[in-house]
């Protein structure tokens, strides 16, 4: 893949750009390796290759999500990043666009000419970072696996939001498949992407990300893998690995809206309509899920999950902070699985879990340093099986699952 923003020096995102896409799998490989196989080893307890072959991802049209800057006017606004060529402290506000950035899904660059023109017809004036004036600062759009838009407009303030309330039947006239339509307030002058205050416009509460046939909900402010399709990958292989042990009930440490806990609570849709009514498997395949998550909405998309599926008096879910635990219920799991974010899951957490007895231990990582890290404080679990997902081409990022399990 090739970029002309890139080449141009006008957007440094994939520092990765232009190298060949097996050497980018390659060199992850190696490079997470390089960091994991002095803590992990590189064979399972069985004898066979503890590492599997890394999981690879399309090389572009992968992204169901873009976070985008605003800048120019509202007459001729741009979508993109402001211009990396400048100084931070000198910045002027002028943006790069990148509307036809070659790492976003085709419906996600379908939808950008609406999403522009909303703002011309709204007046909506983009904001200065040098200046610290106008109103909005990005939009943010996420797409659905079967289509559906999510549109998100992070304002300053509520000076314009008539405005753009005004245009909103516009919007949904020119993008029928716009489900979830919200304004986002930002008023402070920092380097954050939203505010915490969301403001609904039209459509529904949330959007439904229908995974292996799991039609999970997430809500404005929830998180989701920015890969449909490695996400879709990673959760399944943990319930095929976790299928292999005796684990009847888990415990989803940072669970988001429910991508691991629903997927290893074995509960499916029904495969002639993946976006309908949905079920568990038969007696004897369920498992209870636990789930934990700082974030109370993502905690209520994920109980709105639970009770479109029928499951939630054993998949349940829980606001708290995993580090510490406070919220557990009182008798242990089987198994855990912990998706935490680049900080890995902490001293805290990684001593509880070597105490605690627990058979397995399903860990998702995004990088691989504080991996080895949290595994150093845990000697009492041997990996039994790892792989990389390749979450992010282009860049050095990545995903890696681990299974653990008590020696």
């Amino acid at each position: 893949m090739q970029c002309p923003h890139f080449d141009a020096g006008e957007c440094r995102s994939c520092p990765l750009m232009g190298v060949p896409y097996a050497e980018q799998l390659a060199s992850k490989q190696a490079g997470v390796r390089a960091l994991l196989d002095t803590v992990a080893g590189t064979t399972a307890p069985d004898g066979s290759e503890l590492w599997c072959g890394p999981v690879p991802s399309t090389e572009a049209g992968f992204r169901n999500k873009a976070k985008m800057v605003v800048t120019g006017t509202a007459a001729a606004p741009r979508l993109g990043i402001l211009d990396p060529r400048q100084h931070p402290k000198h910045h002027d506000g002028t943006g790069v666009d990148l509307r036809d950035c070659g790492l976003y899904e085709p419906a996600l660059g379908a939808a950008f000419p609406a999403v522009a023109e909303v703002i011309t017809r709204s007046g909506l004036i983009p904001y200065n970072v040098g200046t610290r004036t106008g109103e909005l600062k990005h939009v943010i759009l996420t797409l659905s696996p079967t289509g559906g838009l999510m549109i998100r407009f992070v304002i300053r303030s509520t000076d314009q939001l008539d405005a753009l309330r005004a245009t909103v039947p516009a919007l949904q006239r020119a993008l029928p498949r716009a489900e979830v339509i919200t304004a986002n307030l930002l008023p402070e002058h920092r380097a954050a992407l939203e505010g915490p205050e969301e403001i609904h416009l039209a459509g529904e509460a949330t959007l439904r990300m229908t995974l292996n046939g799991i039609p999970l909900n997430l809500r404005p402010q929830g998180f989701f893998q920015t890969n449909t399709a490695v996400a879709a990958a990673l959760y399944a292989l943990a319930s095929e690995w976790l299928d292999a042990t005796a684990a009847a009930s888990v415990w989803d440490l940072y669970c988001g809206v429910g991508g691991f806990g629903f997927q290893l609570a074995e509960v499916r849709a029904h495969a002639a309509d993946p976006a309908g009514p949905a079920g568990p498997l038969p007696a004897g395949t369920e498992r209870s899920v636990w789930g934990l998550e700082t974030s109370p909405d993502a905690v209520a998309a994920a109980r709105v999950t639970a009770r479109d599926l029928g499951v939630a008096e054993r998949v349940r879910f829980t606001v708290g902070d995993a580090t510490v635990l406070a919220e557990a219920p009182g008798e242990l799991p089987d198994a855990v699985v912990v998706n935490p974010p680049r900080r890995g899951i902490g001293t805290e957490l990684a001593d509880w879990l070597e105490g605690s007895g627990i058979r397995h231990v399903l860990y998702s990582s995004c990088n691989a340093a504080t991996l080895a890290r949290d595994l150093g404080r845990m000697p009492g679990y041997r990996p039994v099986r790892a792989r990389l997902l390749d979450m992010f081409p282009q860049t050095e990022h990545y995903e890696v699952l681990m299974l653990l399990e008590r020696r």
